[in-house]
This record gives C-alpha cells, structure tokens and sequence, in this order.
C-alpha cells in the first residue's frame, strides 16, 4: 500500500498512482464533423505530415514548436463551405492547441456577427 500521488492527499492505495477521489479522466478524442472518415483517411495524414514538414514543425500563429497532438493542421476554409479545398495546400496551415481555438472561436464570432446582420 502507498499514497495517492496527488499533492497533500493521504489516501492510501493498492494499484494505481491515483485515489479514487484524484484519479484523472482520459480526455476522450472528439471530431465535431461529419468528416470522420476524411480524417481517418490515408491520403489525410499524408497530407497532414506534408504541411507539418512544410512549416518545419512551427505555430504559423505563435511560433512555438509542436509536435503530436499538439499540432493541428486548420483548414482555412472549412470543409464544409468548399469540400474542394480539403487537401489544397494553400488552405492547410499548422497550428498549436491553444491558437487553433482562438482561430476557431474568432472564425465562429465571424460567423454568428454576420447572420446577425442579416
């Protein structure tokens, strides 16, 4: 038996690092799209390495070097506006997690202002 490994916790386990009351939650992987199958496809991750070698592994945002399942690649014109522009070059760059939010977030503010206008 030893202690839960969260800080000050004196919860004593028999397997784990973690007590029940700490144990952390696996963040489950979500794609909001109808896109599933593009993004799980070949010529996708082809693609998507391509862009990342391209932009040497960099934020085109910040900077910051990313690597794994930090580096998004952000479609600039989303799939759902103009589906041929899913793979072009020219509409793929290499974002971080938190930039690629911002983006999103910015892109749907966008969004929302103009149907409000209409």
């Amino acid at each position: 038996m030893r202690y839960c490994g969260e800080q000050g916790c004196r919860n004593l386990i028999s397997s784990g690092r973690y007590c029940e009351g700490h144990k952390r939650r696996r963040k489950k992987k979500v794609v909001y799209s109808k896109n599933k199958s593009f993004y799980a496809s070949d010529e996708w991750k082809y693609k998507r390495s391509e862009v990342y070698q391209r932009e040497k592994g960099c934020c085109q945002e910040c900077g910051k070097f990313v690597f794994g399942r930090r580096a998004h690649v952000h479609h600039i014109v989303p799939i759902k506006v103009d589906p041929s522009l899913r793979l072009d070059d020219d509409n793929l760059m290499l974002l971080c997690s938190k930039c690629h939010v911002m983006i999103e977030n910015e892109m749907n503010e966008k969004k929302n202002k103009f149907e409000w206008k209409l």
